[in-house]
């Protein structure tokens, strides 16, 4: 039943029982010389009684209607904050204009501080281990790393660099008239060419580890321009200066370097775009490309790539959404919530007023 239609119910019920104890009173205050007199008694061929009763049901019908409007239109505000709570999003600044509900109000707002403080101790843990990696991380596996991705990237790769040339050319000056032969020329170029891009994709993960004192808008920038140098693959982003704490930059930093991965190895894209926003004190990192895709629901469990980012995600108190389909691309989407120092305040103001009352 509605909350209207209960009201209306209520209404009629309260308005026959205040009007029955007004006649009784008046009643017995004021006898009539016969109760058939009031049947008797006729307001435009309508009998008094008739009137009287249907005034009652006009008058708690009125009542119902409006008392029910007044509290659905409260019940349907606290719902929509409930919605934005449950959704990640934050309250509306906008006060609560009914005094009824305003310590309602108050409890939602300190279930709103008391997510932002989870969500801000969760960053500050993701800060704290950061800085903690970075200076237990030992000179030798840095130099390591570093090592096998020069010793990779001057041999190896070059190697396969050559080849791809050699065989290009090949295909190209002096085609044997076999086709047969040709088809396996062919297909061994586009291994050549598929190796190269994994070998890409390794050197992406052997270096560079961290972002080594530059800003994440830097280190995106450098690492792009560096990957736009060496593949095919049109790369282009957009990245805006941010402020944030070294675990988020950290997380959001390895999170790029692992899409950019798979993209090389398994999506066989053209292109490939990064945008990194702060929108409303949340930081926005969006990533797509458009290669061949994939099924989600047959790699949801599957994919090492997709779960160790959407754990990097969940680490620094953001959310993690990716969308994929057969033949049109992949695009990934992560937001982070960034509590501000006015906001802090504020929440300690309103647990402060809570614990009083």
């Amino acid at each position: 039943m509605s909350t209207i239609i209960r009201h209306i119910f209520t209404g009629i019920l309260f308005s026959i029982l205040l009007s029955a104890v007004v006649l009784t009173l008046v009643f017995t205050v004021f006898p009539p010389d016969s109760y058939a007199i009031l049947w008797e008694t006729e307001i435009g061929n309508v009998s008094f009684l008739i009137w009287v009763f249907g005034f009652i049901l006009a008058g708690g019908t009125i009542f119902g209607i409006s008392t029910g409007w007044y509290w659905r239109q409260r019940l349907h505000r606290i719902e929509r904050k409930l919605d934005r709570l449950s959704k990640g999003q934050r309250l509306d600044e906008e006060k609560e204009p009914y005094h009824e509900l305003k310590s309602i109000e108050k409890r939602l707002e300190l279930i709103q501080s008391r997510i932002d403080q989870q969500t801000e101790n969760a960053q500050r843990l993701a800060t704290e281990r950061a800085e903690e990696r970075e200076k237990s991380l030992q000179e030798i596996v840095v130099q390591e790393r570093n090592r096998l991705a020069r010793e990779l990237h001057d041999s190896v790769s070059q190697q396969l660099f050559a080849a791809s040339m050699m065989i290009s050319a090949l295909n190209l000056q002096n085609a044997p008239e076999d086709d047969e032969m040709k088809k396996k020329l062919q297909l061994v170029e586009k291994m050549l060419q598929q190796s190269q891009l994994e070998m890409r994709a390794l050197l992406l993960h052997l270096r560079p580890v961290a972002l080594k004192g530059k800003s994440l808008v830097q280190g995106v920038e450098e690492l792009l321009v560096e990957m736009q140098q060496k593949i095919t693959i049109d790369i282009s982003w957009t990245a805006e200066e941010l402020s944030v704490d070294k675990g988020i930059e950290d997380q959001l930093f390895r999170i790029i370097q692992e899409a950019m991965s798979n993209t090389l190895r398994h999506a066989q894209a053209t292109s490939f775009h990064v945008l990194l926003i702060k929108r409303e004190g949340t930081v926005i990192l969006r990533i797509s490309d458009n290669g061949v895709g994939f099924d989600m629901e047959s790699v949801k469990t599957s994919s090492y790539g997709l779960h160790n980012m959407r754990e990097r995600a969940y680490e620094i108190g953001g959310t993690f959404k990716v969308v994929s389909l057969p033949n049109q691309g992949t695009k990934l989407e992560v937001k982070v919530p960034l509590p501000t120092g006015s906001d802090q305040e504020e929440r300690a103001s309103i647990q402060t007023e809570s614990e009083e009352e």
